[in-house]
């Protein structure tokens, strides 16, 4: 992702990240072509006119490709987000920032990402919630990269400073019950995407304290 609040591209490499199988370079092009469609589809019909077949149309693949690599339009979605989340780079933490401000800046990070294609995080909310085996890998992968990110601004300097505390896991998991809650909220109306940001540093200050 080029920054917090842009497009990212997301013909990143894939051969680690593939749900079902290594990709061959070709392979992964061809995939990364259906992924680029994905959010050109999702900005002209929403989620609801997503189908596998109208994105292979509009990326020049046969249907059958397509659905070799993707069984559903809500996988189609979830490895979207996935590639454009991975693509994110770390959040530079502020400087002499205590863990609330550290915290917070991932959160604004976090934030720019949906922010910058509300069309795709509309989306994501019931394509990362469908019933399907290949979408569970990309939610645990995602989950996981949410929690890593939040779980290395607590750390601060990865424990290195004595003042700095190691995380406390529970710490993690309430501040991603937060992250995942506000994101909720947006999908629903009840908070707009400009206003995330701030309403997650707000709450950071209140789970986390005043803790260095």
């Amino acid at each position: 992702m080029s920054s917090p609040g842009t497009a990212a591209t997301v013909g990143t490499p894939l051969d680690a990240e593939a749900t079902r199988r290594r990709l061959t370079p070709r392979q992964a092009a061809t995939v990364a072509r259906l992924a680029d469609a994905v959010v050109d589809e999702l900005a002209e019909g929403g989620y609801d006119g997503l189908t596998v077949r109208s994105v292979a149309r509009r990326a020049g693949v046969a249907p059958a490709t397509a659905y070799t690599y993707f069984t559903s339009k809500a996988q189609l979605v979830a490895e979207v987000f996935w590639r454009r989340l991975r693509a994110l780079p770390d959040t530079e933490p502020p400087r002499r920032g205590r863990a609330a401000a550290r915290v917070a800046a991932v959160y604004r990070d976090i934030a720019g990402l949906v922010a910058g294609a509300p069309w795709l995080a509309a989306a994501s909310s019931p394509a990362l919630l469908a019933d399907d085996p290949d979408v569970r890998v990309l939610r645990d992968r995602i989950g996981a990269e949410l929690h890593r990110r939040l779980r290395d601004a607590l750390a601060g300097d990865g424990g290195e400073d004595e003042d700095v505390p190691p995380p406390d896991e529970r710490l993690v998991t309430a501040l991603d019950l937060v992250l995942t809650g506000a994101l909720v909220r947006v999908g629903m109306g009840h908070m707009t995407y400009d206003d995330l940001a701030g309403e997650l540093a707000e709450l950071a200050g209140l789970v986390i304290g005043d803790r260095p």
